[in-house]
């Protein structure tokens, strides 16, 4: 590998941002512009994705959806955890300005429904560092609330052919949590 001191600045911006990234629990109140969303999913679709299946699908919740989906959330954290778990996370729900739903195309093939989803990751990382960037944060769940067949009904999404890789928050975080990776050393194995 080349010297970090070697490192050209143009790539270096891109470590920062890489390294600099979080996810958010705590927003601003302050909607996120929806071209902002749009620019970010443009973005996305530009991710790796073998044999050019671009199997993203994305759904943008407006209010009617929203009220639909943190309702069920809370409704599911009730009976799972009792009425006052529901009601925390009807709050929290209602503190984050925007919400958006990522899907990928389901396959027959196992290796292509495999390979799907990998690009879906991919393209909701390009989304996430993108918006970063813009000083939006993004928090990437995949809670009980997105395996609910209701989810899937709420956004109109038909689960033989689509998968949820996640139900994503974004604003502008009002708090930008501390992090820490591993050494290298403790992740890299030299062989032969």
């Amino acid at each position: 590998m080349p010297e970090q001191s070697s490192v050209p600045p143009e790539a270096a911006a891109i470590a920062a941002v890489l390294e600099s990234r979080r996810s958010i629990d705590l927003f601003r109140p302050d909607p996120v512009a929806p071209s902002l969303l749009i620019k970010a999913i443009e973005v996305a679709r530009w991710a790796p994705n073998h044999r050019l299946t671009e199997p993203w699908r994305f759904y943008l919740v407006g209010p009617e959806t929203r009220h639909a989906l943190i309702e069920l959330a809370a409704e599911l954290d009730a009976a799972a955890k009792g009425e006052r778990a529901g009601e925390a996370r009807r709050k929290r729900l209602q503190g984050v300005p925007g919400f958006f739903v990522l899907t990928s195309r389901r396959s027959d093939d196992t290796l292509v429904d495999r390979e799907n989803y990998a690009a879906c990751c991919c393209a909701a990382q390009n989304l996430m560092l993108f918006l970063w960037q813009c000083g939006v944060g993004v928090k990437w769940t995949t809670g009980a609330v997105t395996r609910s067949p209701r989810f899937y009904e709420t956004l109109g999404i038909d689960a033989s052919s689509e998968a949820v890789v996640g139900f994503f928050w974004y604003g502008v975080p009002s708090v930008v949590p501390e992090q820490r990776r591993r050494d290298v050393a403790e992740i890299v194995t030299e062989r032969p």
